[in-house]
């Protein structure tokens, strides 16, 4: 039987994207419903982006401030 190839899913995908400065909403549609609220979501994430800025500067982090936002994003927050 042939095996299915597997991917690590460790890394998250990056594609470059301009930064949207926003309000943050959630959305309350049904189908995008978040099941956790914003502040608990995507912790590691959250922490990489935290951790950026605090020694970088804001501006030298847009990589995992888009990568936070792509995954609460994924949870079904409009951001």
């Amino acid at each position: 039987m042939d095996e299915l190839p597997t991917q690590s899913t460790s890394a998250v995908a990056l594609p470059r994207l301009q930064l949207n400065r926003g309000s943050t909403t959630v959305t309350s549609g049904p189908e995008s419903k978040p099941k956790k609220k914003i502040c608990c979501a995507c912790p590691e994430t959250k922490k990489l982006r935290d951790e950026c800025i605090v020694e970088h500067g804001e501006e030298a982090c847009a990589k995992w401030i888009e990568a936070h936002r792509i995954c609460l994003r994924a949870e079904g927050f409009n951001v």
